[in-house]
């Protein structure tokens, strides 16, 4: 990948280009940034830079053409190594380390380099199980780096959701990152850096990537998916930053679906002492949903509760919402108050954390169903 493939970033991308020119380049960096971001792609794009073999001092970006940019391009460099959240499936039965998904990880990341997590399980058929970079990953690390560079000037390990490693494999690469290897520079590509380990983020140079532009995402989707430009717009004010979501949402009503299920909840939430069997039942719906969906489900639930406070606030603060949503907001804007929106976000926090925590699905749902429904009501008491 080039820095030229990845829209906007123009500040990072400067960043990372001075530090190679004025040959600054720290042998460990943390890329921050939400998921649906530009973190991983900057990463990709960094490591065929700082190895392109026919780059010249002052080069914007990589060539593109040389050996070294073809093989990077291709995620088949013997000197690009990956180690990501994996778990046990139906081919791989145990000891899932990340080498055993390399196949996998190229597809998924030459598809679309701005996807996230939940994405990738579901990729690698992890059906309801959540990722991680396990124990054993500990020793691959270790071995990965006890190799000289073949054929580049350094040996490139991106570490993708770094904050999802049990703690052996974070004590592994916290001693790499204190005596590193020579010439080995790590890329770790987090969207929650605050859960690594302190010691680790002291011995990484940050790099901060932010969200995407609403312009940014419209005018990709336009130029390089040919998507009509208003329906591009459109796509863009729902992305929230997120260029994964936007790609996976503008061909298709993944959106609409949790807005469904959402509608649906809530209006059983407000009248659950009379719809307590229908809140039973929609609890085994979400059951069914597994845990990442859940997860999915539970942060787009906070992100239409904010869009409805505001809309109540002003609804100049949400300038478009799609046809369904609208029409729910403007009745829903009264049940969501100044008074009660702390609340409800709250519930729906302490949700999506416990699912996190693998808490029993249907139990949480059921338990935030009705503090939630309690909640709704407040703001007509």
């Amino acid at each position: 990948m080039r820095f030229s493939e990845i829209p906007n970033q123009a500040p990072v991308k400067q960043l990372l280009r001075q530090s190679v020119q004025r040959q600054h380049v720290a042998h460990a960096q943390l890329f921050r940034g939400s998921e649906g971001g530009a973190a991983l792609a900057l990463a990709l794009a960094y490591a065929q830079y700082l190895n392109c073999e026919a780059r010249t001092p002052e080069a914007e970006d990589s060539c593109g053409h040389c050996p070294a940019c073809t093989k990077t391009a291709k995620l088949a460099h013997p000197d690009l190594n990956f180690i990501v959240p994996v778990t046990t499936t139906k081919t791989v039965t145990k000891d899932a380390v990340s080498s055993k998904f390399m196949a996998e990880w190229r597809s998924f990341v030459l598809d679309n380099p701005y996807q996230g997590l939940n994405d990738w399980m579901q990729h690698i058929g992890a059906e309801n199980k959540q990722g991680n970079i396990s124990k054993e990953e500990a020793v691959q690390i270790l071995k990965l780096v006890s190799l000289k560079a073949f054929e580049a000037r350094f040996k490139i390990v991106i570490l993708w959701l770094p904050e999802l490693m049990h703690p052996a494999a974070a004590n592994a690469v916290l001693k790499l990152l204190e005596e590193p290897p020579p010439a080995t520079i790590f890329l770790l590509v987090a969207n929650a850096p605050e859960q690594l380990l302190p010691t680790i983020i002291s011995r990484v140079q940050p790099v901060v990537v932010r969200p995407f532009s609403e312009d940014d995402i419209t005018n990709y989707l336009h130029t390089q998916h040919h998507v009509p430009e208003a329906k591009a717009r459109q796509v863009a004010q729902l992305a929230d930053g997120s260029l994964g979501a936007a790609l996976a949402s503008r061909d298709s009503n993944a959106d609409n679906d949790y807005f469904e299920f959402f509608r649906d909840w809530m209006r059983m939430c407000f009248n659950y002492g009379s719809k307590a069997g229908d809140i039973l039942k929609k609890s085994e719906e979400f059951q069914k949903l597994g845990r990442e969906n859940q997860k999915e489900l539970l942060a787009y639930s906070l992100g239409l509760v904010r869009k409805v406070l505001l809309f109540g606030i002003d609804p100049k603060f949400v300038p478009h919402l799609a046809g369904s949503e609208q029409q729910f907001v403007i009745g829903f804007a009264k049940f969501v108050t100044p008074r009660n929106a702390d609340l409800l976000t709250k519930e729906l926090t302490d949700a999506h954390y416990h699912i996190e925590r693998n808490a029993n699905p249907r139990m949480v749902f059921v338990d935030s169903s009705l503090r939630l429904g309690s909640q709704l009501r407040l703001a007509q008491a």
